[in-house]
């Protein structure tokens, strides 16, 4: 029972592992070619118009947009399936499981947003408060996982969780403080088109064709309302039903059915196509197999490859390329300052605030976990790759200066969150 339970999270702990030496390896990819004689071809790959037209509408945009905009929507996405089926029946369902990673997460998000402000001198580049808030889970998992036997698996459940609740807020950041003009009337068709679908899958039934189809639509209307499209992403996961609508004793007897069926309705004879009868059966259990899936547990699984494998390091390759041979100015005070809330921030935030709820009886750490554990977790949480990646494209939209120099100083606090916190767990752990 216990193998049953824990097998499918060290398959996803796994999966996202190699996830962050894929991020690494196009992190790599592209600040090579960002700096040598494939330059050229990095930038005109990255500003290469796609979109069409249709008579006054019009959406084109470059190569690295559509990438920002549309394939991360998909992430996002992803994290709202996530964090539905974690409120509802995983680490967060209940104030018990919630309250230790919460309390983590609010460390977490808290410490490095009031850090950067107390030491951020600059007025321009204050908007960047929201860039060290957020944890990349696929690099912290891949750190972790290099440390094998050394980290317990409870603690590679609590980043996890934390790292949840972390999106979540970073979700709500990026719809509330770096959207741009709202238009007003837009939004609420996408709003009414998320309303429907929820209505038309809890009343009749789960139909990805349909949810496609105005998926897109709503993605659009986010777009041109000016609250960024990623947010549509994880809107619309929270319409995908979690619940079968078949339990497992009655697909056991619709699978008895068909198969009994098809040993009297089988052709005897070799042949190289299915008979009537045998189609039959076969669209009989095909149909029985997609009622007794959860939709947002199928979803969430044939989505999890496309996005660790290609989606996110696609984002990566054409996000970490900065050109350093050309007499790149930075902001230095401000490569700095993101690096220290990234880095400090959040080992602060994260080992203060649980050491608080244990001292105030909020929370109680596992057994199998001490502060050593949390203090090592929380270094390895300054690692911020993707999602401040993402936030600082939000913050300094148009002006490279600022977004080359936070993505220095995303690079150098990951670097940096994530060497301490190897070591402290390295010659913590135990073997």
């Amino acid at each position: 029972m216990i193998r049953k339970i824990i097998s499918p999270f060290q398959k996803f702990i796994k999966a996202e592992s190699l996830a962050g030496f894929l991020l690494f390896g196009a992190t790599i990819l592209a600040l090579i070619m960002a700096n040598t004689s494939f330059s050229d071809v990095y930038l005109t790959i990255k500003q290469f118009p796609i979109g069409f037209s249709f008579g006054d509408f019009e959406l084109k945009k470059p190569l690295i947009l559509w990438i920002n905009d549309g394939l991360m929507a998909i992430f996002f996405f992803l994290i709202g399936l996530e964090l539905k089926r974690e409120l509802l029946i995983g680490e967060l369902n209940s104030l018990k499981k919630a309250a230790f990673p919460f309390m983590a997460a609010l460390g977490g998000v808290i410490m490095p947003i009031v850090l950067f402000l107390m030491i951020n001198q600059q007025p321009d580049t204050s908007k960047a408060w929201g860039i060290p808030m957020a944890t990349d889970i696929a690099f912290a998992l891949a750190v972790l996982m290099l440390l094998g036997k050394r980290v317990p698996l409870s603690l590679k459940i609590f980043l996890t969780a934390f790292a949840i609740i972390d999106d979540l807020a970073a979700v709500l950041v990026i719809a509330l403080f770096y959207s741009q003009h709202i238009y007003w009337e837009l939004l609420a068709y996408a709003l009414g088109l998320i309303g429907l679908l929820a209505w038309f899958y809890h009343k009749k039934s789960f139909r990805i064709d349909m949810g496609l189809f105005i998926a897109i639509i709503v993605w659009i209307l986010f777009l041109k309302s000016g609250i960024h499209p990623t947010i549509a992403g994880v809107l619309l996961a929270f319409t995908i039903p979690i619940k079968k609508r078949i339990n497992i004793g009655a697909y056991v007897e619709k699978l008895n059915y068909v198969s009994q069926n098809l040993l009297t309705k089988t052709n005897p004879k070799p042949a190289y196509i299915l008979n009537k009868d045998e189609m039959n059966c076969i669209n009989y259990l095909g149909n029985a197999t997609a009622e007794v899936r959860s939709p947002l547990q199928y979803l969430e699984e044939k989505l999890h490859s496309l996005i660790a494998y290609v989606i996110l390091p696609v984002f990566a390759f054409a996000n970490a390329g900065i050109n350093f041979t050309s007499g790149l100015e930075l902001n230095t005070a401000l490569v700095m300052n993101i690096a220290l809330a990234l880095f400090i921030g959040k080992l602060s935030g994260i080992s203060l605030f649980t050491f608080a709820g244990v001292k105030l009886k909020l929370i109680k750490l596992p057994d199998d976990l001490n502060y050593k554990h949390i203090i090592g977790i929380g270094a390895i949480a300054g690692i911020g790759f993707t999602m401040s990646i993402f936030i600082a494209n939000l913050a300094f939209q148009g002006n490279e200066f600022l977004i080359n120099s936070a993505k220095i100083g995303i690079i150098i606090g990951s670097l940096t969150a994530g060497l301490i916190g190897y070591l402290i767990l390295r010659f913590t752990g135990k073997l």
